[in-house]
């Protein structure tokens, strides 16, 4: 479906631009994501800065008189794409601009040897109507982001988990979390959305990007638990936390074996981590869930999560 653009507006190759080209696009986004979600971009938004440099930043941008006012971003991960960010300027922020640049991400992509699927998880795309291009092979899932204010923790109680060990969570046990991930996430609603979950190998990606890149924040294994069954030595769950802002905390995975569910373990290890959170400073926390995930949704809000945002996850396959 074709979309026409704003008189005077052009979508330029990223790679055209230096990151002080894009820092009054940034300072508005880092704002955004303060305002809106209580998140820290500056090291994201520094990272974009750092690869726009290096001209090494594939994408568009939207630009007017030589003023770049949006801009969307991907890597490549094999012979997938991700498309990292798409934020366009307030005053430009149209369905058929949004619509034009995503386009110009996605076809890049696809243009792209090898490439045969791209995802995505815009939270700042929110949730509406929109034009989406390639609608023939695309999938769109619904997520919602929680918040739980810190403060009323102690009205939880504990959960008795008997055969089971809580443990701080150590690097030498990132195997055995991933081997846990690839089989818990099997024919998961999840494991459609980011394919990272299908795999041991995927989930050892995920995991790395977990504990090294800022995009789910600055890791915090303070706050961070494995679980195993005390007889056997086997892990039965991970909760993985992180900092995302001042005094915010955010869950980036929690997971559990299939055999270990129905016992309250995944209520247990989230209490304890959210309380460890607030021990280091966090005054609330926050996660995102798939929207089909109705019984992790109710066990959130019972645990006094409540909705911030919703917002699309998108799959293009096929190309």
């Amino acid at each position: 479906m074709a979309a026409v653009l704003q008189p005077g507006l052009d979508v330029w190759d990223l790679r055209r631009l230096s990151g002080g080209d894009l820092d009054a696009l940034l300072q508005e986004e880092i704002a955004y994501w303060r305002d809106e979600l209580d998140w820290d971009f500056e090291r994201s938004a520094a990272l974009v800065r750092k690869y726009a440099d290096m001209r090494a930043l594939h994408g568009a941008a939207l630009v007017t008189n030589s003023a770049v006012v949006g801009y969307g971003y991907s890597v490549l991960e094999e012979q997938k794409g991700v498309i990292g960010d798409l934020y366009i300027r307030k005053p430009y922020r149209t369905v058929e601009n949004e619509y034009r640049l995503l386009s110009h991400v996605l076809e890049e992509l696809a243009s792209t040897p090898y490439v045969r699927r791209v995802e995505s998880q815009l939270i700042l795309f929110g949730n509406r109507e929109r034009k989406l291009p390639r609608p023939a092979q695309l999938q769109t899932f619904e997520r919602e982001f929680l918040k739980v204010d810190l403060a009323d923790l102690d009205r939880l109680a504990p959960a008795r988990i008997a055969g089971i060990s809580l443990e701080a969570w150590t690097t030498h046990r990132q195997e055995e979390a991933a081997q846990l991930i690839a089989g818990a996430y099997a024919g998961h609603v999840d494991a459609l959305i980011n394919d990272q979950y299908r795999s041991v190998e995927g989930a050892r990606r995920f995991l790395f990007n977990i504990v090294q890149y800022p995009g789910c924040g600055n890791f915090l294994p303070e706050a961070s638990l494995a679980a195993f069954e005390k007889e056997s030595g086997r892990m039965w769950g991970i909760c993985l936390a992180s900092v995302v802002g001042p005094e915010v905390g955010h869950i980036t995975q929690i997971c559990l074996a299939r055999d270990a569910r129905g016992r309250a373990l995944g209520y247990e290890m989230m209490r304890q981590s959210l309380l460890l959170m607030r021990l280091h400073g966090c005054a609330s926390a926050t996660l995102t869930v798939t929207g089909a995930n109705g019984e992790a949704i109710e066990l959130y809000r019972r645990m006094g999560f409540y909705p911030m945002r919703r917002f699309p996850a998108f799959v293009w396959e096929g190309f």
